[in-house]
């Protein structure tokens, strides 16, 4: 019989925030956490807005010797997990040998280390590279660094599939727990993609915003005009255990973990299936596992990125599984106001869906301005709203044709 999977901590470093209660109330109050980018100079980019992280202080949590050894995205994989750990109430020295793991991916691990070692390699050469850069690049660093700081000797693994890592780290994650393997995971994603030839190759694409002059505004999901998605960078991190371990310690549970539903599209590196086939499945089988009735679905965290072709496919996703119930379900999309975090983006937005299951508000959808025939469900249009949803999906889907969908549960015990 498979074990009951809980949320009992939740940790994320975000454009809007560095810890998990200042960014939930931005995230309610449709703060923006898009500018212009100042991490490098995008002077000569089409794009030259993003969604960075701002005041992280790596020397001052980890001390400039350890700080100097990490990468940025293992340096805000590791103080998300310092924060979901104390929230969660749990001890390095408390929990059983080998039965707590890891799942922390990133969808580019440690590219800014990786520029930066080239550009030693080219002008000054080759002795003078860290002896830190392999290890920094590496994309499973973060999950390692974790692994390192709190002695886990249990599975510890990193997954990559681009922007659907978050929410396949999470729902992999719960697989552990269910089976038995593990009685507590650490999981979710890590990114750290804001540097030239990212933003310089998004660019190029024509995925990205050009609205430079407007960089709050630039991000509208399932708007009329929207004109591509804003880059963003962070990690969020939650706390998965067995609802026995859970509940023997004492622990505050947040909301149950109930379904998780992974397909591929298998056509396109990067344009989805026009027809949501894939986003469709994934979501009908974390339904199935969830044991859930797509009437029983209150609440949608969408994947909407704010790309003309995501939004109006995975709407007709929504449409082909809950048929006429969508006209009944909310949906929304964090990334109106952080941008897209890629790797990290499935992990902050569950712990949006999380945050709405335990307070019953759902956050707004900002820059929501022109409908789109094609986008025609209730994205909950710039307020925030009181909805309490007793059960929700939250969506990811990403270059490569991935796609992934985990089914939330209100708590009730």
């Amino acid at each position: 019989m498979e074990r009951r999977v809980v949320v009992t901590g939740l940790g994320a470093i975000t454009p809007v925030g560095n810890d998990v209660p200042t960014t939930w109330a931005a995230l309610v109050k449709g703060v923006s956490g898009v500018g212009p980018i100042t991490l490098f100079d995008a002077t000569e980019l089409s794009t030259r807005i993003a969604a960075e992280v701002k005041d992280f202080d790596p020397v001052a949590l980890f001390g400039p010797r350890e700080s100097r050894r990490m990468d940025r995205f293992t340096q805000f994989a590791l103080a998300a997990t310092q924060e979901a750990l104390r929230d969660a109430g749990l001890r390095s020295d408390a929990w059983a040998p080998g039965r707590v793991g890891i799942i922390i991916g990133t969808g580019i691990g440690g590219v800014g280390t990786l520029l930066e070692q080239a550009k030693i390699l080219e002008t000054r050469g080759p002795r003078r590279l860290s002896p830190f850069a392999i290890p920094m690049i590496m994309a499973n660093a973060a999950a390692a660094q974790v692994a390192i700081t709190y002695g886990i000797t249990g599975p510890s693994l990193s997954v990559i599939s681009a922007c659907a890592t978050g929410t396949n780290a999470i729902g992999e994650a719960a697989a552990f727990i269910h089976r038995g393997d593990a009685d507590v995971m650490i999981c979710g994603g890590s990114e750290a993609p804001l540097v030239p030839v990212a933003v310089a190759g998004f660019a190029i694409m024509g995925a990205l915003s050009t609205r430079n002059d407007e960089p709050q505004r630039a991000s509208r999901p399932f708007d009329a005009e929207r004109d591509g998605f804003v880059a963003g960078e962070g990690a969020a991190i939650l706390i998965l255990e067995s609802y026995e371990h859970a509940e023997a310690r004492g622990a505050r549970i947040y909301a149950e973990v109930v379904g998780y539903g992974t397909t591929s599209d298998a056509t396109h590196i990067t344009a989805p299936d026009e027809e949501g086939r894939g986003a469709a499945e994934a979501m009908r089988l974390a339904l199935s596992s969830a044991g859930l009735k797509p009437e029983e679905v209150d609440y949608i965290n969408a994947h909407g990125t704010s790309t003309p072709l995501n939004d109006k496919t995975e709407t007709r996703a929504i449409r082909t599984v809950f048929g006429a119930h969508a006209d009944r379900l909310v949906v929304n999309s964090t990334k109106s106001m952080i941008g897209h975090l890629m790797g990290a983006a499935g992990a902050i937005e569950a712990i949006a869906t999380i945050k709405a299951l335990e307070t019953g508000i759902v956050h707004p959808t900002i820059n929501y301005e022109h409908p789109d025939p094609e986008c025609d469900l209730d994205y909950v249009p710039n307020q925030a709203r009181h909805v309490n949803p007793r059960a929700a999906l939250s969506n990811s889907f990403g270059f490569g044709g991935h796609n992934a969908c985990v089914a939330f549960r209100k708590y009730e015990s």
